[in-house]
């Protein structure tokens, strides 16, 4: 009898169910850093007065 296939099928089931959860951690993560990011770009202050409207060509 041969079982071999039974393995491969069993092996193939695994993995794949390995890889959902794995994409489901990465996805997760992903959505962590994209609101720890969007509240690190909203806490940078508004420019004042005229900063940033002149160059300093002195070297």
């Amino acid at each position: 009898m041969d079982i071999s296939g039974v393995q491969t099928t069993a092996i193939a089931s695994s993995i794949s169910q390995n890889d959902t959860a794995g994409i489901a951690v990465l996805k997760k993560a992903m959505d962590i850093q994209k609101q720890s990011a969007l509240q690190l770009i909203e806490s940078i202050p508004a420019p004042q007065g005229n900063t940033g409207q002149n160059i300093n060509v002195k070297a």
